[in-house]
């Protein structure tokens, strides 16, 4: 399908999480997720290694064995996740994010494609050090939101998640991944949306978080 009718503003601006507007009934073409790749692969990647690699999940039972995952990692976590710290979001949203996130919760399984995200690394200690951490997922964050940038322009949907990594051995056992030498960086859905018009998300002024020349 041809990519929406969109100035590069309008997409940077209005790709946002999408968990309702997931079409779950519409299939995905092969083509449209290659161009998403083909435009992924474009991004910055450190010393120009593109250690990247993308696995896409279509499979009925994988997909709902992956969600199972995902669903054990929000209800039996394995790691504590600090919570607290800076929130500047809107408390009147809360209740909207909360359903929007159990929606997800529900149909993660039934979702086209489900997309992990990963990175080659020689070994799991590269992410010892903040540096190395700072390093690797520098070298692939990058290119995952160029991925999300250009599904939103081809009118698909798509949200990053993460819950499903407090169980990473067993999806990297289900999806055939090398579990020492490749890093899962996310869960993320991938389906077209109903409806294509977004707005702008609530930000914080940018007076309020613009540091210049020192905090």
């Amino acid at each position: 399908m041809p990519p929406l009718d969109l100035t590069a503003d309008e997409v940077l601006t209005t790709t946002r999480a999408v968990r309702r507007r997931l079409d779950l009934d519409r299939p995905v073409e092969r083509a449209l997720i290659e161009e998403c790749l083909r435009l992924a692969t474009q991004a910055p990647t450190g010393r120009n290694r593109q250690r990247w690699d993308f696995v896409l999940v279509t499979d009925p039972a994988k997909r709902a064995a992956l969600a199972d995952l995902y669903r054990l990692g929000l209800t039996r976590p394995r790691q504590q996740v600090v919570r607290d710290g800076v929130d500047r979001g809107d408390p009147g949203r809360g209740r909207r994010i909360s359903e929007s996130a159990q929606y997800l919760f529900d149909h993660l399984h039934e979702v086209p494609v489900l997309l992990v995200p990963c990175i080659r690394v020689q070994g799991r200690h590269e992410n010892a050090s903040h540096v190395g951490q700072a390093n690797t997922w520098g070298s692939v964050l990058p290119a995952v939101w160029q991925f999300m940038l250009a599904a939103r322009s081809r009118g698909l949907g798509t949200a990053w998640t993460t819950p499903h990594l407090h169980y990473e051995r067993e999806a990297a056992e289900l999806l055939s991944i090398p579990y020492e030498t490749v890093l899962q960086a996310a869960l993320i859905p991938v389906a077209h949306t109903i409806g294509t018009d977004f707005r702008l998300g609530p930000r914080t002024d940018v007076d309020e978080i613009a540091h210049w020349d020192g905090w």
